[in-house]
């Protein structure tokens, strides 16, 4: 029996297999009908799907049909009327964008009089726009230019006398791009891209007739409208209307890159536009699997971080960190590094050190750092970002369905009847996705947010959910328990289901449990805040939709219980029969570009890639045969461990690649006195961020433009990343990591990340099809791959759980520890604002801090009332843990009691007022509840003064650098 979808055509997801590389414009998008049409194009046979337009079905004919207004991301809309053809039978010159194939038409899209007409439109567009092509951005890249060319026309007879819009005024606000009204032919294609593709519908044509112009908003400028700045309007412009600035000031790309974006755990596919070694412009690519065509601020715009200023790309080191760094050779780094580990070790013990892999890195990379620390350092000391955020994901999933990983695929979304979100806000962290939502939210799909802010997908003018449960932070396990409850009681268990797939004892006892009263909507009623009618008419809405849907974040799975949610939803999915098909399924949408390849490389200290625990012997001796080395076989320290150990002095080294964990990791203070307490601390990363700060080596890293790999995203897909420029400090970071394992004595042997690769696939299971060459042929891949599923594997649990049986997990509600008190009234959660990503270091370094350029608090208006505080007073949030000060944001997406903070700017502290409170099963951080107390203050807190004191030693530290190294260093060698 098969437990997953393969995409090879012998299950049930027959698909065509796109061609990753195909960049032809088709005109209207892909009809998929059970029936096919054959017609006669120019005397050729052609048949295509049922539903698609005469326009595509030429295109695909390979007969070239002119169009400006027509594109194959946007639904046919038929106003430029160059796309006019003739057909046999039919009144008129009907568009070919908008005419949908018959049996038997006949068409003809060349004749005399087909070429007059279309000169006389183009030579109306062209009597209003101006000549200046060879100045213009666009030259080389104007689908007018070309469409000019196309028709013939050689001259235009109107002249420029009369009224124009020659002389509009351009608008530039925006950081990115530019709008210049005098050259827009009004085809709308801007105007539709933001509805049907962004779903954010910022713009309109106002006027009308001859006063026809794109507008955004309410005729503002691009950066006071609603504009989130995605891109798709300027990837829809066939025109220099809207133009990126990059373009503007360098000109037209000679050749591109496909590459993926290393922010969310979206992982869209891009088209990286270069000139040589340096980036032009950053395009979604229409091909991308994960984001068909479509992109976000950051990903389209925010890369210029990776050429900044304030790189470091120079090997540094220094005894103590309260001196000055010295640049040095890269020999002279790695050797004192591991000189350094090897005395720790030799002092006290094996233990004594670790590493930390990073979510940002590639799988390669991550993969070489976790068999350093357990080849080279000769312990299981190796851990992740994911202990931070989706730790509870891999234990839940994996305890009950029995894979680490999602369901599906993102653009299973589509298909969903009824899509639950909890405890995720998608248009600011997954931006992408969102519009994938949105549009099918528009299409007729019921929302159900349970969340306790009012998020944007709640209710915008043009998606409304159908439920908002804003139950309070901590409540997310007795939500989940009373959604089960009114799905038992009520008889809306899928049956057959369950008795086929399901293990019968262990569904019986979660039955009865979830059936007891104290798991009503009544009875939770008082914990959670959420009205028990409103919870009963949401589960069942969820539980009686044909596809129903979970998609779920951070606010799932930083906290006490977050193990426990997971299980929880993973039990209505299984419950309800929402698992093995397209449409529904259990969906963690995670944070970061490889946190789920840095899982799957084998990142946790108790588990090999492949999440198989270190303990099995047979599993053991397999990676003991391929490494030459014999591994330990109790797990290593969690990151929360290695700083208790710090502080009491039995963990002394950190290697720590491209993860900040002073910014990111809970209770500040805890985790600076833990770095302070150790000897030697190694950190690889692009910038000195706050971890570097505490750190007595900085290698320096690599941005995904300087390096091949591959990332994994949230929907399990792998994807390549392509090197577009060599790495600024000479190495990448993979090469780092094998220079440091043989200063350790460990030798690597690898020349290209493909070779490492190679070694992955050989070792893990659901790897085995993976390889570079495929990647490239298939353009992404969907684990598992193997020989049962060689082209990936796109839903999950089709016939049977990878478990075998699915099984049911009693989820007894335990109130978080975290409790308001007198003294502190008001729950703080926290999470990220769409133009910022995670602690900010590359989007702080952009122009998207125009949007965002502080961490505020979010209060709700009575709550401000009470402390007398107004907008944007300054406010001190204390907790048992620390304070900190933000200025007040009063708004009534908070609801009474519970206020709400970003953490992308380590000045703000946000951290140093969340606590050690964590997930029970894996001490995941429970960032989402922290009891505070908010009141008005007129100076920073003490926190701040002394960060901001130790901030500035440790720049002018960097600043004084002894520079004085041989010239080797920026070589590598």
């Amino acid at each position: 029996m098969s437990n997953s979808s393969c995409g090879s055509g012998n299950c049930a997801c027959k698909t065509k297999l796109r061609d990753p590389f195909d960049d032809t414009d088709y005109g209207t998008p892909l009809r998929h009908a059970d029936i096919d049409v054959t017609l006669d194009i120019d005397g050729t046979a052609v048949t295509v799907p049922a539903g698609t337009s005469v326009m595509r079905a030429a295109i695909e004919a390979g007969v070239n049909v002119p169009k400006l207004c027509a594109t194959d991301s946007l639904e046919p809309f038929g106003s430029c009327r160059l796309c006019l053809v003739e057909i046999e039978g039919k009144r008129g010159y009907p568009a070919s964008c908008t005419t949908p194939v018959e049996a038997g038409m006949k068409v003809r899209t060349q004749t005399n009089k087909l070429q007059s007409l279309r000169k006389n439109v183009m030579e109306l567009y062209i009597s209003d726009h101006p000549l200046d092509c060879l100045t213009c951005p666009a030259n080389g890249d104007c689908e007018l230019q070309d469409m000019a060319g196309v028709v013939g026309l050689r001259e235009v007879r109107y002249g420029y006398e009369g009224a124009n819009h020659l002389k509009d005024k351009k608008d530039e606000s925006n950081p990115y791009f530019t709008y210049d009204a005098s050259k827009c032919i009004v085809c709308n294609r801007c105007v539709r891209a933001c509805e049907e593709t962004q779903g954010t519908f910022a713009l309109t044509i106002a006027g009308r007739g001859f006063e026809s112009r794109v507008a955004a908003s309410e005729n503002q400028p691009f950066m006071e409208s609603e504009c989130v700045s995605c891109g798709a309007c300027v990837a829809a412009c066939p025109t220099a209307t809207l133009q990126e600035k990059t373009v503007i000031m360098l000109g037209q790309p000679e050749h591109s890159v496909v590459t993926t974006c290393a922010y969310c755990g979206v992982g869209c596919s891009l088209k990286a536009e270069m000139k040589g070694s340096e980036v032009v412009r950053m395009v979604p690519n229409k091909n991308g699997d994960a984001n068909d065509g479509h992109a976000c601020v950051k990903g389209r715009f925010a890369w210029g971080y990776a050429t900044h200023k304030d790189r470091i790309t120079k090997p540094m080191i220094r005894a103590k960190i309260t001196d000055p760094w010295r640049e040095v050779s890269w020999e002279e780094a790695l050797s004192y590094a591991a000189s350094e580990f090897r005395r720790i070790q030799d002092k006290h013990g094996v233990d004594s050190i670790g590493g930390i892999t990073s979510s940002r890195c590639t799988n390669e990379e991550t993969y070489l750092v976790q068999k350093l620390v357990r080849a080279a350092f000769g312990n299981n000391n190796v851990d992740t970002c994911a202990r931070v955020c989706h730790s509870p994901t891999g234990y839940g999933l994996k305890a009950t369905l029995g894979e680490s990983a999602g369901t599906q695929t993102f653009a299973s979304v589509e298909k969903a009847d009824v899509i639950v979100v909890i405890g995720a806000n998608p248009t600011d962290g997954h931006p992408v996705f969102a519009s994938r939502l949105k549009r099918r939210v528009r299409e007729g799909a019921q929302l159900i947010v349970v969340d306790p802010r009012r998020i944007d997908i709640v209710d915008t003018p043009h998606v409304k959910a159908s439920h908002h449960l804003a139950l309070r932070p901590g409540t997310n396990v007795a939500m989940v328990n009373a959604f089960a409850h009114v799905i038992v009681t009520e008889g809306l268990v899928k049956e057959q289901f369950v008795a086929e797939r399901c293990e019968p004892r262990a569904f019986q006892q979660w039955r009865d449990f979830v059936t007891l009263g104290e798991n009503s909507p009544e009875a939770m009623e008082a914990v959670t805040g959420v009205p028990a009618q409103s919870v009963r008419e949401a589960a069942r809405i969820y539980a009686n939709a044909g596809n129903g849907a979970i998609y779920y974040g951070l606010g799932v799975t930083e906290h006490a219980q977050g193990s426990t949610t997971v299980m929880g939803i993973a039990n209505l999915a299984m419950a309800t029969g929402n698992v093995g098909r397209e449409g529904v399924g259990v969906n963690p949408l995670r944070g970061q570009n490889n946190v789920q390849g840095s899982c799957d490389m084998g990142s946790f200290p108790h588990e090999l890639p492949g999440y198989r625990h270190i303990s099995d012997a047979a599993v053991r001796a397999l990676f003991e045969e391929a490494w030459s080395v014999k591994l330990q076989s109790e797990p290593g320290l969690r990151i929360p461990n290695m700083f208790d150990a710090a502080v009491h002095g039995s963990f002394l080294g950190l290697y720590c690649q491209g993860e900040d964990i002073v910014q990111s990791d809970p209770n500040t203070q805890h985790v600076s006195k833990a770095l302070s307490s150790m000897e030697c601390i190694v950190v690889q990363d692009i910038f000195l961020n706050e971890t570097a700060k505490y750190a007595h080596v900085f290698l320096p890293g690599s941005s995904f433009l300087e390096k091949d790999g591959t990332f994994t995203n949230a929907e399990r897909r792998i994807s390549r990343v392509r090197k577009v420029m060599p790495p600024l400090p000479g190495l990448a970071d993979w090469e780092v990591t094998i220079k440091l394992a043989r200063a350790l004595g460990y030798e690597m042997n690898y020349t290209h990340p493909s070779q490492i690769m190679d070694e992955i696939a050989s070792l893990t299971p659901t790897f085995t099809g993976v390889s570079y060459k495929r990647l490239d042929e298939l353009g992404s891949i969907q684990w598992p791959c193997n020989a049962q599923a060689p082209n990936g594997t796109p839903t999950m649990h089709i016939d049977e759980f990878v478990r075998g049986k699915g099984r049911f997990v009693i989820t007894k509600f335990i109130a978080t520890p975290e409790k308001v008190t007198r003294k502190f009234p008001l729950l703080l959660t926290t999470g990220r604002i769409l133009s910022q990503y995670n602690v900010g270091a590359q989007t702080r370094r952009t122009e998207n801090s125009r949007w965002h350029d502080e961490d505020r608090l979010e209060i709700h208006p009575h709550d401000a009332e009470d402390r007398g505080i107004k907008a944007d007073d300054w406010v001190g949030i204390e907790s048992r843990a620390g304070q900190t000060v933000l200025r007040a944001k009063i708004t009534e997406r908070m609801q009474p009691g519970v206020v709400y903070t970003t953490f992308h700017f380590p000045e703000s502290g946000a951290n140093v007022i969340t606590t050690d409170s964590s997930d029970w099963a894996t001490n995941c951080p429970e960032y989402k509840v922290t009891a505070v107390q908010v009141m008005p203050v007129e100076q920073p807190s003490q926190w701040q003064k002394d960060y901001s004191r130790f901030n500035t030693q440790q720049l002018e530290f960097l600043e004084l650098r002894d520079s004085t190294v041989a010239a080797v260093t920026s070589s590598g060698k």
